[in-house]
């Protein structure tokens, strides 16, 4: 666990000086999807592996002055990036591992993952613990700005039946750990999955 945790915040210290030079167009498509989480005024919301915080202002307009934001990643350097581009005033920043969040049971509405279900050591565990903390009825969103086969050619692999994101993989995925699959979208510049919390 321990070795996972620090090949991810060694990955992601190293990039995170310029992680948002690297991807300058996905404003948009963050927004598009915070859109289709269905947040209201007042919700709670926690923004898991938020990263450089590009989706903290979507989520912020989408709650208004009354809700709750929250930005969790396990990497200081992800945080510290966010915080010089002004992201914490949309929300409040925590370093913290989504398999361990220091988030009250059932305390949220909703979640909102961008690019996390590839990092996490323990899949099943870990979005058993996003369950945990947003109640009943409440919605996770799985987001990543491209889809799976464009974000395979990115890296130079190809897809193949066992990965993770896809739909005959993630939709029983998602059912173990207390959560119903509810839309799963996979485009060529979207791949963006709602569930909603069973229970």
């Amino acid at each position: 666990m321990a070795d996972d945790h620090t090949h991810v915040q060694d990955f992601f210290t190293a990039r995170a000086a310029d992680w948002d030079t690297r991807f300058p167009d996905d404003g948009p498509a963050y927004a598009a999807a915070v859109s289709a989480l269905g947040l209201r005024a007042g919700d709670a919301v926690l923004d898991a592996g938020c990263g450089t915080g590009r989706a903290l202002p979507a989520l912020r307009a989408a709650v208004g002055p009354r809700g709750t934001v929250l930005g969790a990643d396990l990497t200081a350097a992800m945080l510290e990036a966010a915080a010089r581009a002004g992201r914490d005033r949309g929300g409040l920043l925590l370093q913290a591992d989504a398999a361990r969040l220091p988030v009250r049971t059932h305390a949220l509405d909703a979640v909102f993952a961008a690019g996390l279900i590839a990092h996490l050591p323990r899949p099943e565990r870990d979005l058993a613990e996003l369950a945990r903390v947003v109640r009943p009825g409440g919605l996770l969103a799985l987001f990543h700005p491209i889809g799976r086969a464009a974000l395979a050619a990115r890296h130079g692999r190809t897809l193949t039946d066992d990965d993770l994101r896809a739909e005959p993989n993630l939709g029983p995925l998602l059912a173990r750990s207390g959560w119903r699959l509810n839309t799963y979208i996979d485009e060529r510049d979207r791949f963006l999955v709602l569930a909603e919390r069973t229970g």
